[in-house]
């Protein structure tokens, strides 16, 4: 009985390692790429002719693939090694939901989630997921200069409401919100010397402060500052490996040395005898 029990663990753990070589193969991940490309091209394929059965069968053989992708996954790394990664479990959240909502009413529903299937690029290319991670970790630093932008959308906007209000329409600074959007034209660059800027410093010419400092402030110095912040997380990450990569590199050279040392330690010995 113990003898068969131990032959069923060994048989487990030969699986989960042929599983696991499976999964670390360098074709595996490139062959998943292709196939959530090849998934994109099929939805896209699909908004030119709609229903269509043979794209339908297509997708349906391409959700399979990735639960046996899901199941390679699970299986060769385990659950704990498998979930510790918050990637895999979006990876899993997406797989799942497909097949949730495949024979589900809610068509929309069901778009969505094969859009989303596309976002699994992200985790399969490292250079994505670098990206993404760099973000995340850079969002403390990010809400400092969200509440300076706030701060800033918001003075701009009393002071327009308060001067501007009877020049343009009502939808440009006739209220709190409205001179919020307009703001927001203004600092993306769409239309806002035409539309809102012109026409205000023709009834009010000292206004072309008020829009050149706003420009100035929200889109060059708070977008930089953006910029800045995201670019230093992303240099973190390299700074790590570097710094890392130079700790081995001496602890080698510490044991080279020892080598050394006991070599001509034996040498010295040697001569002596």
């Amino acid at each position: 009985m113990e003898l068969n029990r131990k032959e069923e663990v060994n048989n487990q753990s030969s699986l989960r390692e042929m599983f696991r070589q499976l999964v670390e193969h360098k074709y595996f991940q490139p062959i998943v790429i292709g196939m959530i490309l090849f998934n994109g091209l099929i939805i896209v394929s699909e908004t030119y002719v709609t229903g269509n059965s043979l794209l339908l069968a297509i997708d349906k053989i391409i959700v399979w693939i990735f639960v046996i992708e899901l199941l390679i996954k699970v299986i060769g790394l385990g659950f704990r090694g498998y979930f510790s990664d918050r990637w895999n479990m979006f990876d899993f959240g997406i797989v799942i939901g497909s097949l949730l909502f495949y024979s589900t009413p809610f068509v929309s529903v069901l778009r969505l989630i094969r859009v989303l299937r596309l976002i699994r690029m992200i985790p399969a290319i490292p250079a994505l997921r670098k990206i993404i991670d760099s973000l995340m970790k850079s969002i403390p630093a990010l809400t400092g200069i969200l509440g300076l932008s706030i701060l800033i959308f918001s003075i701009y906007a009393i002071i327009g409401t308060t001067f501007f209000s009877e020049v343009l329409p009502y939808e440009f600074f006739g209220s709190f919100h409205t001179a919020l959007f307009t703001l927001l034209q203004v600092v993306t660059f769409e239309s806002w010397a035409s539309q809102v800027a012109r026409p205000v410093i023709h009834e009010i010419p000292w206004a072309w402060a008020y829009f050149v400092s706003f420009i100035i402030i929200g889109a060059l110095v708070i977008l930089n500052l953006v910029v800045a912040v995201i670019l230093s997380y992303l240099g973190q990450d390299d700074e790590a490996i570097q710094k890392e990569q130079m700790n081995r590199l001496h602890k080698e050279n510490q044991e080279l040395k020892r080598d050394i040392q006991e070599i001509k330690q034996l040498i010295l010995e040697g001569r002596n005898n």
